[in-house]
């Protein structure tokens, strides 16, 4: 029994160092270690032997079955890395001083909106926040005075992970941040807080020429002494008309939102049929584009803020919708398809 241990170990190290590929390799792995394997059929034939003898083969065998193993992970590694090679030796050449052929790509129609749109909010003074897509349960609801259990989860179909967060339903969900962020200077330096945060959000959404499950929205807020729904009237309506360069035709309506109090639906007149009706707008002549309103003083006791000497605006603005009237777009699914001969004819007009 000893000679064929020796002679099966032989073969495997000549076998292994002659292989070339990982497919040889995993041949070889078999040919020894698996079930009907040389080497584990050495173990099959200790059946005749004495107790002691089983004992001192038995562990003979184990040690070349695990020196086998270790040998054929450095080989798999070994193999690995000279394949990587020979693909990086195969690349062809290039030369990187050959100017880029800017000419093959464009930027999508929502990047362009949201980027003009931070220019005009930055251009009143509006700081541009980033946030998180995945949040906690508190930022995206409690913070916002949508307590657990409480019926007006029920208006967002909301994705939940193992962990317990989420993947953010609306740009509101940053909010609660933001107000901490800044108080400070609120409070010690008289700086109204001024912040618009964009992002994309999620919701478990039956998609339809309006609706989507992954979309864009920018939240902006402010927050200063004696702030009133005009103001937030006039900052939308600023924002509407640089945005289409004309005076934009929006109604005011009231909304529920737990968030906000009183609360409003900002719709925009459709730009697709203007205002006749069409499937992008539900036939109503309006596309409901930014819910907004005055900030509920139980969010602002969250964020640290005083609702007896503040009040404040915030806006959720689509600028996913926002895209579609700006460009025509007639559905929504287009933006999020990948298709380059639909997003292909937007250019960067800055």
């Amino acid at each position: 029994m000893t000679e064929k241990l020796t002679a099966v170990k032989q073969s495997f190290e000549t076998e292994l160092a002659a292989a070339q590929s990982l497919d040889e390799l995993e041949n070889i792995r078999v040919s020894y270690l698996g079930k009907k394997g040389s080497i584990t059929e050495l173990l099959k034939g200790m059946k005749d032997l004495s107790v002691e003898e089983k004992k001192d083969f038995g562990g003979k065998v184990n040690v070349l079955k695990n020196e086998a193993t270790e040998q054929i992970a450095l080989k798999m590694k070994e193999l690995k890395e000279k394949e990587i090679e020979r693909e990086i030796g195969s690349m062809p050449e290039f030369d990187l001083s050959v100017p880029a052929n800017l000419s093959r790509g464009s930027y999508h129609p929502i990047t362009l909106v949201q980027r003009e749109c931070e220019r005009i909010f930055k251009s009143m003074g509006f700081n541009v926040e980033d946030y998180s897509e995945v949040v906690t349960d508190y930022e995206c609801f409690e913070a916002l005075n949508i307590p657990k259990h409480h019926p007006a989860r029920d208006m967002q179909d909301t994705y939940y992970l193992e962990n317990g967060q989420l993947l953010k339903s609306h740009t509101s969900a940053a909010q609660n941040a933001i107000y901490k962020k800044y108080k400070s200077a609120l409070v010690n330096e008289g700086k109204p807080i001024k912040a618009i945060f964009p992002g994309r959000c999620f919701r478990n959404e039956a998609t339809d020429a309006c609706h989507e499950n992954t979309f864009f929205q920018m939240e902006g807020v402010m927050v200063d002494k004696d702030i009133s729904i005009s103001n937030l009237i006039f900052f939308m309506k600023t924002m509407l008309s640089e945005v289409f360069k004309r005076d934009v035709k929006v109604r005011l309506r009231p909304g529920f939102f737990p968030f906000v109090e009183p609360g409003f639906e900002l719709d925009i007149s459709c730009a697709i049929c203007g205002g006749e009706g069409c499937p992008s707008c539900k036939h109503s002549g309006w596309l409901e584009l930014c819910p907004c309103g005055m900030i509920h003083p139980e969010v602002l006791k969250s964020g640290g803020i005083d609702p007896e000497e503040y009040t404040g605006f915030a806006f959720g603005l689509g600028l996913t919708r926002l895209a579609m009237m700006k460009y025509g777009v007639k559905d929504i699914r287009d933006l999020n398809s990948g298709s380059l001969k639909s997003l292909s004819q937007f250019t960067d007009d800055e």
